[in-house]
């Protein structure tokens, strides 16, 4: 059984992942004088200053995040060369992902936020038009990949052993709704008979309504880390009525179709399951189970839709 990480072990692990950032960055030429920590939860995020240059490090995270560290660098330049407003990789550094002292890293242009707080309606609002420059990016995407099967399934074994992190009649339940969603979540062939109609294209991943920076340049969407070929209704999983009815009004502004509620009742399903399986994670980053038990409480009180 994995012990829970101290604050102590959270510390070492944050200036080795600083360290590593500054390291690379000075070896690719950079101006490291004033290193500062902006974000540090699942990724550490460094603004290597004075340089305006920002590396992301992923720091706990279900499996090794090269692959798809590389496709968030492809989408994101590409995407930035349509004129799409996105935060786009640094120019100052290779546009790949950098390892070192054990940290795969990528390096992204500092953007000087605007410090307003977040508006979630308009973001919604905002999803539907990335989703429509998105449908001519021209690279390969794996399908579905931001659902993470193989995790959710070996999460769910791991968690069979870790009564302390969830309780056996929770974790049957989990079990039970994944091996209905799985077939869906792992096969495309599958997914498109279940849901007839409905249009596969790249989308974000990760919930762009909650991955926008407010910049003094503008709105720039971020953190396409999980970026992936699939229905629009995954970017808006987990989300409310409200927002659903916000990127609607977008959709119909941009051109494109509505957000169907079958497709998202499979999304939010699948969502859910994705938060049981973090539940995995805690002992590596204690802090992370205040973020996922008010999902938990929800997915305790709603009926499976599947």
């Amino acid at each position: 059984m994995i012990d829970f990480a101290t604050p102590e072990d959270l510390a070492r692990r944050t200036s080795a992942a600083v360290d590593a950032a500054v390291g690379a960055g000075r070896e690719f030429g950079l101006t490291v004088t004033d290193a500062r920590v902006l974000h540090d939860l699942f990724s550490v995020v460094v603004h290597l200053a004075p340089s305006p240059v920002v590396a992301r490090i992923p720091v706990v995270v279900p499996s090794h995040p090269g692959g798809r560290q590389q496709a968030e660098l492809d989408v994101t330049r590409w995407l930035a060369d349509q004129g799409v407003p996105v935060i786009p990789p640094s120019p100052l550094v290779p546009r790949r992902p950098v390892e070192r002292d054990g940290f795969a890293m990528t390096f992204w242009q500092y953007v000087e936020p605007d410090g307003a707080e977040p508006d979630y309606v308009a973001n919604a609002e905002r999803t539907a038009a990335l989703h429509a420059a998105l449908r001519g990016y021209p690279g390969p995407l794996s399908f579905l990949s931001a659902a993470e099967p193989r995790f959710i399934t070996e999460s769910l074994d791991e968690l069979r052993r870790r009564p302390d992190l969830i309780a056996p009649d929770d974790l049957d339940r989990a079990s039970r709704e994944w091996q209905v969603l799985k077939p869906l979540v792992c096969s495309r062939a599958a997914f498109e008979a279940r849901f007839p109609g409905i249009d596969l294209q790249p989308v974000h991943g990760d919930s762009p309504p909650a991955n926008i920076v407010g910049s003094v340049d503008g709105k720039l969407f971020a953190d396409f880390e999980l970026v992936t070929l699939g229905p629009v209704e995954w970017d808006l999983a987990g989300l409310t009525p409200e927002l659903e009815a916000a990127y609607d009004r977008g959709a119909r502004e941009a051109g494109t179709r509505p957000l169907n509620p079958d497709v998202l009742r499979f999304v939010n399903a699948v969502g859910m399951l994705r938060v049981i399986a973090y539940l995995s994670l805690v002992p590596r980053l204690p802090s992370v189970v205040e973020y996922l038990n008010p999902s938990i409480d929800q997915w305790r009180a709603r009926v499976a839709p599947f």
